[in-house]
């Protein structure tokens, strides 16, 4: 395996699952970007966003960067700047995830809470007091995940390349979990100008506004947004799925059962989403998809009978195939 620096996200392995699915005529891929130092996908997202700053000299050592964040990129960027001797400003909301915050305090991290607003769009609040802050600190810079090109060039140059060398260049299919949309955005392009057959299949939240979705309360963070990013624009999936909750925590939940690998919630989405196309995907066909982070700093959500049952109102237990098929939206 090729040696890296501690900065530098790595080739994230790639494993085959044989147990996911019953009597499945698939072959199917999980690439392991929960394995990255930050534990999630992010961590390429972080650094190349970070570099671009420290290049053209808007950013240097002593400096602050300020970021709205529902967790991972938070925990990467955290990261990212205590080894560079950066300040870093997370911007979150109520709905953020205890553990992740936790773990960016843990990386030096200041964690400002906003909380709900009124009409409860909780992404504009933060973006609102991203300005503030902003403008409180001459030379403080935000990172723009929501529209900076450098975010899904860092899946262009890396994750798709990646995955097509593991593939040997043969792959019909990927699921990539949106909310920036910067990773699939990365894929896209490297798909089209390598003019691959490769679909691209794009898994949403339920009640997220992305490819004209509708508006609703969303508990579980990471995965969709309430807000379309200017990313967001340039991106044309083959397919969508949107995907209730209660489906993301039994996708999770039959992961972990079947193959062992406990991941987040944007991971078990895509999980759902595979149940519900699995039909109609031809006998044969090489799929894959990326666990974008860790299901560890989920212990008290997803993985949690009881929280699952109070906030959800469903209880978490019937994960199999046919109960993932039901619920998802294309």
């Amino acid at each position: 395996m090729e040696v890296t620096g501690a900065l530098t996200p790595f080739n994230s392995p790639i494993v085959k699952l044989e147990r996911l699915f019953d009597s499945s005529e698939i072959e199917l891929f999980a690439k392991l970007d929960s394995l990255q130092l930050s534990g999630s996908t992010k961590e390429r997202t972080a650094e190349s966003l970070i570099t671009a700053f420290l290049e053209t000299g808007e950013l240097k050592p002593g400096g602050m960067v300020v970021e709205s964040t529902s967790g991972n990129l938070g925990i990467s960027l955290a990261r990212q700047c205590i080894v560079r001797d950066i300040n870093f400003v997370a911007v979150v909301d109520e709905n953020a995830n205890k553990s992740a915050l936790d773990i960016m305090r843990a990386y030096g991290a200041t964690v400002d809470l906003v909380m709900d607003p009124p009409d409860g769009n909780r992404l504009a609040a933060r973006r609102k007091r991203v300005a503030q802050l902003l403008s409180e600190n001459p030379g403080a810079v935000t990172t723009n995940q929501y529209g900076s090109a450098r975010n899904p060039e860092a899946h262009y140059s890396t994750t798709m390349p990646e995955i097509m060398e593991a593939m040997g260049g043969d792959l019909d299919m990927l699921f990539v979990a949106t909310s920036t949309t910067g990773t699939i955005l990365g894929c896209q392009k490297y798909v089209r100008e390598h003019q691959l057959k490769t679909k691209l299949i794009a898994v949403d939240a339920l009640g997220s506004v992305l490819f004209g979705g509708q508006s609703a309360e969303r508990r579980l963070p990471g995965l969709g947004a309430g807000i379309v990013p200017d990313l967001s624009l340039e991106v044309q999936p083959d397919e969508v799925f949107r995907i209730p909750e209660i489906e993301m925590v039994r996708g999770c939940r039959l992961l972990a059962k079947r193959e062992g690998i406990l991941a987040g919630a944007s991971t078990g989405a895509i999980v759902a989403a595979m149940g519900k196309m699995l039909p109609g995907i031809p006998q044969g066909s090489r799929v894959a998809f990326l666990v974008h982070d860790s299901g560890v700093p989920y212990l008290h959500t997803v993985y949690n009978d009881e929280w699952v049952q109070k906030t959800l109102g469903e209880s978490p237990q019937s994960a199999n195939l046919s109960e993932l098929e039901v619920g998802a939206e294309r």
